[in-house]
């Protein structure tokens, strides 16, 4: 499905029936690598997957964006869908997100799930960062995954779109992006989330490391942190049965 966001096309899918979850993946990537949680979380709730404006098979921004203009585009997505209250689910910069529009009051959620999220800005050099995010994310995580059938078609899914040409002549854009987000440091906003909140967080993350979700843990006032130990920053691929069984318990009074 497609919806119109900030002037780009948007897509998105939605699975099962009941209150409201998004699902928000991290950079350079697409809906279908939170789709290991989704498949899950559809058998009691309505799951919206989306493509990210400038991700997947949604359409790239004329121009660089702020990280308030991600949060604005939460905020339209919701508007435009009429969901109201949902729990938000977020990995990377899919938190940074999730953080900017509740934290600035654009989006009431019920309950939050930040996994190895961005948000607090780096000690680390941007080119570092850049190339982290640029030439290691989307080769990690497909090796992450066991070669099962149906995981053989979720890897190739995710191959199509991370290795096409028009997502390689987007570049461009995307890196004049990452050039301003991640100078924006938003623990600022961390102390306005007033809902409960879950970390997820692999100890050897080394695109935001664990240092990032201590601080988080403290600055947001009702907080949990998961800390998987010899995990990174794809944590929640490599713990997938465990992830699902804890929000599934986490969220059990939600349906």
């Amino acid at each position: 499905m497609q919806i119109k966001i900030q002037g780009c096309d948007i897509n998105y899918e939605v699975l099962g029936d009941g209150n409201p979850v998004i699902l928000l993946h991290g950079w350079l990537a697409t809906l279908e690598t939170m789709r290991p949680i989704a498949n899950n979380l559809c058998k009691n709730f309505k799951v919206y997957l989306v493509d990210v404006i400038g991700f997947g098979k949604s359409q790239l921004p004329e121009h660089p964006l702020k990280t308030d203009d991600f949060g604005d585009f939460l905020k339209e997505f919701t508007e435009k869908l009429n969901i109201k209250n949902p729990i938000l689910i977020g990995h990377s910069n899919g938190g940074r997100i999730i953080i900017n529009a509740v934290g600035r009051g654009l989006v009431s959620a019920k309950k939050i799930v930040l996994i190895d999220s961005a948000g607090i800005k780096p000690k680390r050099s941007l080119t570092y960062y850049l190339k982290v995010a640029f030439y290691k994310t989307g080769k990690f995580f497909l090796n992450l995954l066991p070669n099962t059938k149906a995981i053989k078609k979720f890897k190739e899914k995710i191959r199509n779109h991370v290795g096409s040409e028009d997502y390689k002549t987007s570049a461009n854009v995307l890196k004049e992006t990452m050039k301003i987000i991640v100078n924006e440091d938003l623990q600022y906003l961390l102390p306005k989330i007033s809902v409960p909140t879950l970390l997820f967080w692999g100890s050897l993350d080394t695109a935001t490391p664990i240092s990032d979700a201590r601080i988080m843990e403290k600055l947001i006032p009702d907080c949990g942190l998961i800390e998987y130990a010899g995990s990174s920053h794809f944590s929640y691929l490599e713990n997938i049965n465990n992830v699902n069984s804890v929000l599934n318990e986490f969220l059990k009074n939600d349906k």
